[in-house]
């Protein structure tokens, strides 16, 4: 079993209250997580003020782009992996210098980039940056895959489809990593066939026990049905987490969190087959034993990730702490996969 932390590259206003962390604070709690042995670190990608942070918040939250902040923990560091959690195709209109981008960093860190992809839970936030540009967000998203590919593997690369083109493109060095992994996010059934049919992962959020199966083993199904290994995608998923002394007080720090507002804004969206759910049933919300039931559950699920987990706190003090609390309670007692 992996287990991985959310780094708050574009988090303040939204998951975490404004300001929440600096640039060296980033840089620490990738440290951090590096030091208490987890597998990766996974930063979202977000351009833009959402409206509804814009609305709530008086300051501006910074927003680090993830890649740039990868080259620069990539040289403060030396086994963690790096992770999109998640990376927006649709916003990064130039895909070779993003294919240049991700093949750089990936020989810079040794081989420790993992890509995560998805069509982007805010369109007003695609909107802001491409007002002209009437498409489907979920296209793009596949096209910008298939385009990476060919230019990861590929001599001397071509291209035409409907939202991306180039010609004879020669782009040296390729990923230091063959395949570079990629993973795409998202709950709905388009999601799921992306993953099963071009990824090599799967990162799925906030789902019941029996959505997670579900999801899992229609993966496995249109895998093998695509003439893929089923066992060669990683189902993963993305929690909230609060490590409490009591079941009440975990409860009601997750109930006060920014995450927790943060989940309720993408009930329209992200989440909304999610509706209906208590959001503490669906993430690991709760006392240690508590928390070590719900992986073991998910882990007979299917489950072979717990990626990008984001811890409930208000200070990047308190995040180090259930990080470490997180560490040292409950991934030792869990079974190894």
């Amino acid at each position: 079993m992996k287990y991985s932390v959310g780094l708050p590259t574009s988090m303040e206003g939204m998951m975490y209250p404004i300001p929440f962390s600096s640039a060296q604070q980033v840089i620490q709690i990738a440290k951090h997580a590096e030091a208490l042995g987890f597998h990766s670190v996974w930063g979202n990608d977000h351009m833009t003020t959402q409206k509804y942070v814009r609305e709530k918040f008086p300051t501006p939250p910074n927003f680090w782009e993830p890649l740039i902040t990868y080259a620069f923990i990539a040289a403060q560091t030396s086994k963690i992996k790096f992770g999109t959690g998640i990376l927006v195709v649709a916003m990064r209109r130039d895909i070779v210098v993003l294919a240049k981008q991700l093949a750089t960093l990936d020989h810079m860190s040794g081989g420790r980039v993992i890509l995560g992809v998805g069509v982007g839970a805010y369109r007003e936030e695609f909107e802001a940056l491409h007002p002209a540009w009437e498409v489907n967000r979920g296209d793009v998203l596949e096209e910008g895959v298939f385009a990476l590919r060919k230019l990861f593997s590929e001599r001397a690369a071509s291209y035409k489809g409907n939202y991306f083109k180039f010609d004879d493109v020669e782009m040296f060095p390729k990923p230091l990593q063959n395949p570079l992994p990629v993973f795409f996010g998202g709950n709905n059934a388009n999601a799921l066939r992306r993953a099963a049919t071009l990824g090599q992962g799967w990162l799925g959020a906030a789902m019941s026990i029996e959505q997670v199966i579900q999801s899992v083993n229609k993966i496995r199904e249109i895998a093998g049905q695509a003439g893929r290994d089923p066992g060669d995608i990683e189902p993963a998923i993305q929690l909230i987490c609060y490590v409490g002394k009591t079941h009440e007080v975990a409860i009601q720090r997750f109930h006060h969190s920014q995450l927790y507002e943060h989940m309720l804004s993408l009930s329209k969206s992200t989440l909304k087959d999610q509706q209906g759910i208590a959001l503490e049933t669906i993430n690991l919300i709760g006392m240690p034993d508590e928390i070590i039931e719900k992986i073991s559950r998910l882990k007979d699920a299917g489950i072979r990730h717990f990626c990008g987990t984001y811890f409930c706190a208000d200070t990047v003090s308190e995040l180090l702490d259930q990080m470490e609390i997180f560490a040292k309670e409950v991934v030792p007692l869990v079974e190894p996969a």
